[in-house]
């Protein structure tokens, strides 16, 4: 396993794996273990031999993108040794890799480079778990769960768990908030059908019936994420929507036209409110540099 070392974060990371990944006597490996088993050395393990990792937290894996590795494969090789460790059956599980190990059997490979650790259980989950997050390509769900796993199975806490996978606290908090979307929405973020952008507005509703319908409008409207916050927002307050859609009216001819015209004259976003000949008019500029020419027009002292 390569860990990245310029990263700050990744630096808690790489000492969080390594400390679970005590090495194994070379005895242990084997009865008859070649010298390539010891000082934790890749040696080649037979495909077959192999078992999945039950605490995989990788859900979806991209066909294509397997098979584009495979096909490096074949014409490179392995570079990078996965990591197992050894069962009393003489098998050997899984414990990082897995995208290597499924694309070296698409390959036709016989045999696939390994690191052979001895460690139990839990280290095994952790470790997967925490692998899986360093590669920063699983989605949203998928990272959900896995922070929730790792409380839930070594009872970490957010910060606990932010530092030992190298993340923010507040990103991780954030994500597991995605645990509380019903399984519907989940799936469509999981699918990238919506994003976590959407999937964080829509967490703002009140109740997983809400949640699912808004998802829904989100998906038939083809919202962006701005357009669902502000859909959302308008949802949690059905008053002040009643009410300004009571006195929404028609624009007049004649105020649009005199609205375009400042457009045109000012070079920027102009509303007019009028209401039977008294209202407000609205100019909107986005940097400074607009403000100042604004106010030169306005002067008399700007351009014509």
């Amino acid at each position: 396993m390569t860990i990245a070392t310029a990263d700050p974060k990744r630096r808690a990371l790489g000492k969080g794996l390594d400390s679970l990944l005590p090495r194994v006597p070379a005895k242990a490996a084997e009865p008859a273990a070649s010298p390539e088993a010891e000082g934790g050395k890749p040696r080649e393990i037979s495909l077959e031999a192999i078992d999945r990792n039950p605490f995989q937290t990788r859900s979806v894996m991209a066909e294509a993108q397997l098979a584009e590795l495979a096909a490096s494969i074949t014409a490179n090789g392995v570079v990078q040794p996965i990591l197992l460790r050894p069962l009393a059956n003489g098998r050997f599980q899984l414990i990082a890799g897995e995208r290597r190990w499924r694309a070296s059997m698409l390959a036709n490979k016989k045999t696939i480079p390994a690191i052979l650790r001895q460690v139990s259980d839990e280290q095994a989950m952790e470790i997967t778990i925490v692998e899986n997050l360093q590669r920063e390509d699983l989605n949203p769900i998928e990272q959900a769960r896995a922070f929730e796993r790792l409380g839930r199975e070594f009872h970490m806490t957010q910060e606990q768990i932010a530092t030992r996978t190298g993340k923010d606290r507040a990103s991780v908090g954030n994500f597991l908030r995605l645990l509380r979307l019903p399984t519907s929405v989940q799936k469509l973020v999981e699918g990238s059908a919506i994003t976590f952008g959407h999937a964080k507005a829509i967490l703002a509703l009140p109740d997983e019936r809400e949640m699912d319908h808004a998802a829904k409008v989100v998906m038939e409207r083809g919202f962006s994420v701005r357009q669902t916050e502000a859909w959302v927002t308008a949802r949690l307050n059905p008053v002040r929507l009643e009410t300004s859609a009571k006195t929404e009216v028609p624009e007049d001819p004649n105020v649009r036209e005199v609205r375009e015209q400042l457009q045109r004259a000012l070079g920027l976003k102009v509303t007019i409110d009028d209401q039977k000949g008294r209202g407000k008019v609205i100019i909107e500029y986005s940097k400074l540099e607009d403000f100042d020419t604004l106010l030169e027009q306005l002067a008399g002292s700007g351009r014509p």
